[in-house]
């Protein structure tokens, strides 16, 4: 007896769904577990976990912070780049920043709960700490010598044009000193949390200041990878870093300069992205070789 059309079709597809259920929720991911679990690729698979004394510690794909109970670095280690993932360097969070080449002025509020930094203030006094940390010249162009966005908010009488009537530094709340005392023959002001000054008519103008055009701090020093979590940081960042570490441990730069290198990897297939060198790989063998004191 021949099933009606409408059942044969339903039991045909039921077939196709257990078929394919079988294939693909099964056995397609358990090929791909064993794949990984063959002899040179096992580690990769498995997250490329780094252990050491027979405890994890990391993993050479994701960076982390090597900073002390209160968030400082510590100055025996070589220091990552900064992370915009979560509280920094969390893989549940991986994410950037979302600020971008516009983002110059703070809000500044009366409650500190709602106040945040704009991606150039950020930029700002990470270069600041940076070179305090390494003993190198953190300036930067926009930026002020206390670390903020060097940025004016500046009213003139018939808005965009005519005589300037009031400048402010936006970035700059009191007890801080202006930047900059004048602009064009009118005092600067400091900022009042809670006021918007480009609501307010202000042309927002940044100051480059007289900071070097090649900063002493490399950008990736100062700026948050895409992910959040990139293990790796640039060979001038490293080589900035090569003094404060050797003296730190009572080693010789030179030998650090050298585990440096061993550690610096080159382009992905030869051609894409630049060399980096792998944080956490590098701490561990400074660890083996020069203990801390």
């Amino acid at each position: 007896m021949r099933l009606p059309t409408w059942i044969a079709q339903h039991l045909a597809a039921l077939r196709a769904v257990l078929v394919f259920t079988v294939l693909l929720g099964l056995v397609y991911p358990l090929a791909l577990v064993a794949v990984g679990q063959l002899p040179g690729l096992n580690h990769k698979a498995d997250g490329s976990l780094i252990t050491s004394g027979g405890t994890t510690i990391g993993s050479s794909l994701i960076g982390q912070s090597f900073t002390d109970a209160d968030g400082n670095p510590i100055g025996r280690y070589f220091q990552s780049r900064p992370s915009a993932a979560g509280d920094g360097y969390d893989p549940t969070s991986t994410a950037a920043s979302n600020l971008g080449p516009e983002s110059v002025v703070d809000t500044l509020a009366t409650d500190p709960e709602e106040s945040s930094e704009s991606l150039l203030t950020q930029v700002c006094g990470r270069s600041r700490s940076v070179g305090e940390l390494n003993g190198v010249d953190g300036s930067r162009p926009f930026c002020t010598d206390d670390g903020v966005g060097a940025v004016l908010a500046v009213f003139r009488a018939g808005g965009l044009t005519g005589p300037v009537t009031r400048v402010v530094s936006v970035n700059q709340v009191a007890p801080a000193t202006p930047f900059v005392s004048s602009y064009q023959g009118m005092p600067v002001e400091l900022a009042q949390p809670g006021e918007d000054y480009v609501a307010a008519g202000g042309v927002i103008t940044p100051i480059r200041g007289d900071a070097p055009a090649e900063p002493a701090v490399p950008a990736d020093a100062v700026t948050a990878s895409g992910s959040g979590l990139d293990p790796q940081i640039s060979p001038a960042y490293a080589e900035l870093q090569v003094n404060r570490v050797a003296r730190e441990r009572g080693a010789d730069p030179t030998a650090v300069r050298k585990l440096v290198r061993e550690h610096t990897g080159g382009r992905a297939l030869g051609f894409m992205g630049e060399p980096g060198v792998n944080v956490l790989e590098l701490n561990i063998a400074l660890d083996k070789q020069y203990p801390a004191r």
